[in-house]
Parts: C-alpha cells; structure tokens; sequence
C-alpha cells in the first residue's frame, strides 16, 4: 500500500459553503509537478488564515490543500535543479491558492518554484522566516534600492507585532536604523523594543484619516496594513523618502492624495513576494541568513504541532497572533 499523510482540506459545496477536514492522502492524490518534497516545517501566514477561514477569497480552486510556505527535504525529482536528498523552501507561486499547498506531509511543485534552504539554517528557522520574513527582507532591500539608508533618518513599521512587521523591525534595527513601530497592541511593547525598535507609537496615530501632508516623521516604513494608514505614513514621509508597500489588513483602499508625491518627491515602492522571480528571491534568502540574529529570529517565533494549525488560521485572522508561527510537520 502506498505511504499515507495527514492533509488540511478546504472545499466549498454546491452552495459555495466552505468546511476544512482532515484527510489521509497519498502521493498519488498531489497535483502534478516535477519535484516531491517531504514537508518539515511550515507556519500560518495571514493569507492562509483566509483561505481556511473563508474571509477572503485567497483558494481559487476547489478543494485545496492550503499553505503558501514550506521547507523540506525532496524525495524524487525529474526536474534538472534538484535531486533527491536536497534541502529546498518554497514561498508562493500560488501554492496554496491554486496549487496544492503546505499544509499535508508531502508537497507536489514544479522545481522552479524552489530555492535551496540557506547553509546552515534549518528548516524550522526556515518557516520561522517564511513569506513574512522573506517579504521584509524584500521591502529593505526596495528601500535600500532607493537610497534608504540609517543615517537617513527614522522609519516606520506598521503592523509591527505581526509577521511581517516583527521581521522587519529585527532587520532594520539590525542594520542599524532607528525604528518607529506602530502596532495596536500597547501590551506588544516590550516584544517590540526586544526586537529593537526605538519607539513603539498606538495605531491609532496613523488609522484615522488625515490630513494630504503631514509632519515630516520618517525618511522611509514598511507599511502591511494599507487602506488610511498607508495614506497617513505617506503624508509623514519626509521629502526624498520612500515607503514600500506590501500589506493590506487594513484594506485595499488608498484614501491619499498626491501631495506627498509632488510636493516632497516621496515615492511609493509596492513589494510582491508571490511571483517575485527567482534571483531576487536568492538575494533576500541570502541577506536574511547574513543580517537577522538568530536569537530575534528566536524571540519572535512559536512553534506547533499539525493539529493545531486550523485553530491558529483563525486566531490570526482575528489579529491575536504574535510574530511567526512554525508549524513542525
């Protein structure tokens, strides 16, 4: 009898209700793909606590295994990159909205969706990482590509006890700038201030709608929220700074005016991690391994057991999540 794993399935019936089971599958109900992996470790980004929540229409195919992320160990490859034995991560691709996903003991892909786990790092501080991790690691390097840099001033990090946002305090801090969070969670303060930011300042400062210019605050931010928060860092964007963009849990909305464009030169840097090609995703794997400290990594990460991952889906839709959750395969 062919080996069999544990799957998290999502399907919707014929009235467009969606429930999440747990099956027992195998290697011959995976999708097709040129490399099999053995998942190791996994995490719960925000995206997939839509797809197995319902709140957003992230799953675009019926049923699906969800899971945007994973780290493992391939067991069988046709595809010229990989063989068996090598240690590979996956970010995206439409893994988990299309394609099978990470969250089941074994991943179908196509190899060139796949990048070699860093020297060194394990396939746990892998997923501690995940696509926030990798996704901040893409907004530094955007600002760092516009001429961001420490002595530049002061910058930004919305949703900052989040995924992203906690990533990202730890690399900008680490490379040495002075880091605002914001975050609405006051009792995540001293979580924030380990990470290294310099000031931890209420959402509430940025949520509300304000005015088209602002007081210059920052030189540049990471903003994961979007909708008026996004609008009020732009507006407090000093002149020549840039923001890049790559959230919206505060909505898709921009209610921003141009002024922050034309009248200070601020630019706006939109960051996508999904489809982002592949020397791209080298360079920000190899930065991350370079310029996080293992011990935030370690401070900003928590770890569970496959049972547990429908119940952390929601609980990170509902905004109760810290940081990055490592599921252990």
């Amino acid at each position: 009898m062919p080996e069999s794993f544990k799957a998290i399935l999502v399907s919707r019936d014929a009235d467009k209700k969606q429930s999440v089971t747990v099956e027992e599958m195998t290697e011959a109900d995976l999708m097709d793909g040129d490399v099999t992996v053995a998942v190791e470790a996994t995490t719960i980004n925000y995206k997939d606590g839509l797809a197995i929540t319902g709140k957003a229409p992230v799953v675009r195919r019926w049923p699906l295994v969800p899971g945007i992320d994973f780290a493992g160990t391939v067991l069988s490859s046709d595809h010229p990159d990989w063989r068996k034995g090598d240690r590979v991560v996956l970010n995206g691709w439409g893994v988990g909205e299309t394609h099978y996903g990470a969250f089941a003991g074994r991943a179908r892909v196509n190899g060139d969706w796949l990048v070699p786990l860093p020297e060194g790092m394990s396939a746990h501080d892998a997923m501690a990482i995940g696509t926030a991790g990798y996704t901040a690691m893409l907004c530094v390097m955007a600002l760092e590509r516009h001429g961001i840099t420490p002595d530049r001033g002061p910058v930004v990090v919305t949703g900052a006890a989040g995924g992203v946002g906690s990533v990202a305090v730890a690399l900008l801090s680490g490379l040495g700038y002075h880091v605002v969070a914001s975050t609405g969670r006051s009792a995540e303060s001293g979580y924030l201030a380990e990470l290294g930011a310099a000031e931890v300042i209420a959402r509430e400062e940025l949520s509300q709608p304000g005015k088209p210019l602002g007081k210059e605050r920052w030189a540049g931010g990471v903003d994961t929220v979007g909708s008026a928060t996004l609008a009020n860092v732009l507006s407090m964007t000093a002149y020549g700074g840039a923001v890049a963009a790559c959230g919206l849990a505060g909505g898709m909305d921009l209610p921003a005016t141009v002024a922050p464009f034309i009248l200070r030169g601020v630019s706006l840097l939109g960051v996508d991690s999904v489809m982002a090609p592949k020397k791209i995703r080298l360079e920000a794997w190899r930065r991350i391994g370079a310029d996080l400290d293992p011990a935030k990594l370690a401070a900003l990460s928590t770890t569970i057991g496959f049972d547990g991952i429908v119940e952390a889906a929601h609980a990170i839709v509902d905004g109760k999540v810290r940081g990055r959750i490592v599921v252990d395969m």
